[in-house]
């Protein structure tokens, strides 16, 4: 997966690997590419590249927050975990954001359980140093404090969609919120990793994804979901998808591509939001 590759230390906590890699750039994540250069200039010095695999839990509720990540293709979840053994997504992070800060002024615990989802990199930064940083440079406080922002809503419409909407127009949801988190049409997902976000059995994720399969909006195969009707399944997906986007785009301007945001600003989209449940295609 990567090429000219140093390993500049042994394993670390996690599972993790600090990497030098000399084709890749910080700014691959969304939010460092859009800083001012003075400001960037300031964090770069500080920040390093790790590997992120898949399933590696970075920290589980009530842990000491030690480290901020800047997601590049890796995409991790934040996961409510209850006594009973069940499970709920409250937020995710890819290449538009920042995780690891939301807390970490007051308490300096994380809030859940963050697992990666998605194996890639991301660039991190001590989060003693981050504190440091953005006591100093107030542009990057208003950023971070913007994306913040876009957190805590992304948070609060997944209560509501998790209580109102069903389970097929979620799914359609998530596999969107993934896509335009990657470069490629084939998202890297498990069943099992879908039932553990959705909150549902794995058998329930089954069904669905054999629904949206014979509408043609997905292709299942060995390795992953292959996304074949993009628009079909912004269709299908409950409003929450779009409410969120629209959110990130307006705190944080160039989160998304210009042709996406132009698709979701289309005034047709409002009737199509309404529509849950899957239908086949004419």
């Amino acid at each position: 997966m990567f090429t000219d590759i140093e390993i500049m230390g042994p394993q670390e906590e996690h599972g993790l690997i600090v990497l030098k890699d000399l084709h890749r750039d910080h700014r691959a994540n969304r939010l460092l590419a859009a800083l001012e250069p003075a400001d960037f200039a300031v964090l770069e010095p500080h920040l390093e590249i790790v590997d992120l695999r898949k399933c590696t839990v970075l920290y589980e509720a009530g842990d000491y927050i030690r480290f901020t990540y800047f997601p590049h293709d890796a995409i991790v979840s934040l996961v409510e975990d209850m006594e009973d053994g069940r499970a709920a997504e409250v937020a995710l992070f890819g290449r538009e954001g920042v995780f690891g800060l939301l807390s970490a002024f007051i308490s300096g615990e994380a809030l859940g359980r963050y697992v990666v989802v998605v194996s890639g990199t991301a660039s991190r930064i001590p989060i003693e140093r981050m504190r440091q940083i953005l006591v100093l440079r107030s542009r990057l406080r208003r950023m971070v404090a913007a994306f913040n922002e876009a957190v805590l809503a992304q948070a609060f419409q997944a209560v509501a969609c998790n209580a109102l909407h069903p389970v097929e127009a979620r799914c359609c949801r998530w596999l969107l919120n993934t896509h335009d988190r990657i470069d490629q049409d084939t998202l890297p997902l498990t069943h099992e990793t879908l039932a553990e976000m959705l909150g549902v059995q794995r058998s329930t994720v089954s069904t669905v994804l054999r629904a949206l399969q014979a509408t043609g909006l997905i292709v299942q195969q060995r390795g992953g979901i292959v996304v074949a009707d993009r628009a079909g399944l912004e269709q299908a997906a409950c409003e929450c998808y779009h409410k969120v986007r629209l959110r990130v785009e307006k705190v944080l301007p160039g989160s998304y591509s210009r042709s996406d945001l132009n698709t979701l600003l289309q005034p047709a989209k409002a009737e199509q939001l309404l529509t849950y449940p899957i239908r086949p295609r004419r």
